[in-house]
């Protein structure tokens, strides 16, 4: 038996060698994923275009646009002169945010009085215009701060803070979006790699004709899926761990966890999508209708229900248990507890028991169905 499966073996490693546009696709298409989906998707809002309506011209004011247009998160594209001009400025989208100043806001604040300004904000972008509005009370709530501060402090009196917050992130400490989508990046490359270059591989022997020849020798319908997915095992090993150091190399993605339980998790991932590779084989007849089923059946489970973009705690129910068909949310929820939290097989075990699950229902069914073609 052992014999026959690495004569199979040999044969495939034969036939890969030999198609090297295949090769080339299975190794830069991955890292030519990563390099836009890594640089193209990410969450974190910077740059935010702001107009300033500024009717008090106080030196405070001055201060606070200041202290906004400071850092990164905003820039200033504009001063605004009368009301009209503020619809004009949110309906060109020259600027996502207006903020406007009222009149005597200095006066009133030194007064102790409530001084209010004015947000007006794009919402046609609900997520973005969230997180601009935000930042802004965020600044506003510092400057305040700072305000009473330095004004108690002339007068003579000291602040008090009855009860203060530290707030500490763990795991991600510099709410880094990118750390969070690269691992379900990589489960995506990866899935959508190993099921394509597989079902190509035995549907081309469907087309060829050779496939009949295997079917008229010893081999059993067993022995031939493990021939056939032990070289593309290795080679998604291969691809798994170039992968892994360009994330690193061009994302700073850190390893914290154990890389030998790297390896072995990402091997269980890797023969989970191999199985769905090998069932898309046994249902395709050539290679057009395999890579359309290998793609559709890998690529959109892994965007849209594997927590990669969408967070499936926000689907509902029903969506959420539809979202189990991919082994890439369990793979990406792996990824995350040991590249960013360098945790251990006791916190993500479950997502290992399914992967193997899944790799046991669709190899079975795979095997079933080749079988079943060959007593035909």
């Amino acid at each position: 038996m052992l014999n026959r499966i690495l004569a199979l073996a040999k044969k495939e490693v034969r036939q890969l060698r030999r198609d090297t546009r295949m090769l080339l696709i299975i190794f830069l298409f991955p890292i030519l994923l990563l390099v836009i989906f890594g640089y193209a998707i990410n969450f974190d809002v910077h740059h935010i275009k702001i107009a300033i309506y500024d009717r008090d011209k106080s030196e405070d004011t001055r201060a606070f646009i200041n202290a906004l247009t400071s850092s990164s998160y905003f820039d200033l594209v504009g001063t605004i002169t009368n009301d009209s001009q503020i619809k004009k400025y949110l309906d060109g989208q020259t600027a996502q945010a207006v903020i406007v100043f009222p009149e005597n806001m200095s006066r009133t604040m030194y007064s102790k009085g409530d001084a209010r300004v004015q947000i007006l904000v794009d919402g046609v972008n609900g997520n973005t215009a969230t997180l601009i509005m935000n930042y802004l009370n965020l600044a506003t709530m510092s400057y305040s701060q700072n305000f009473s501060k330095e004004t108690l402090a002339l007068s003579g009196r000291g602040t008090y803070v009855p009860l203060d917050v530290e707030p500490v992130f763990w795991f991600n400490p510099s709410l880094d979006s990118t750390h969070f989508l690269i691992p379900g990046l990589i489960a995506m490359i990866m899935i959508i790699t190993a099921v394509i270059s597989i079902s190509l591989s035995i549907v081309r022997e469907k087309e060829l004709g050779t496939i009949e020849q295997i079917n008229v020798s010893p081999l059993s319908s067993l022995e031939l899926i493990i021939g056939k997915t032990l070289p593309h095992a290795f080679i998604s090993l291969m691809v798994a761990v170039f992968i892994l150091i360009s994330g690193y190399l061009l994302f700073s993605m850190p390893v914290k966890g154990n890389l030998i339980l790297l390896l072995l998790t990402t091997l269980v991932f890797i023969f989970a999508s191999l199985s769905l590779g090998i069932f898309v084989s046994s249902i395709a007849n050539n290679q057009q209708v395999a890579f359309q089923m290998a793609t559709l059946m890998s690529m959109l489970p892994s965007v849209i229900l594997s927590g990669f973009i969408f967070p499936i705690e926000s689907m509902p129910l029903f969506v959420q248990i539809l979202s189990n068909i991919t082994p890439a949310k369990f793979y990406s929820i792996i990824l995350r507890d040991i590249l960013l939290k360098g945790v251990g097989l006791e916190s993500f075990w479950p997502q290992v028991v399914y992967l193997l699950i899944f790799s046991g229902v669709f190899l079975g069914i795979a095997t079933l169905r080749n079988r079943k073609m060959r007593t035909v």
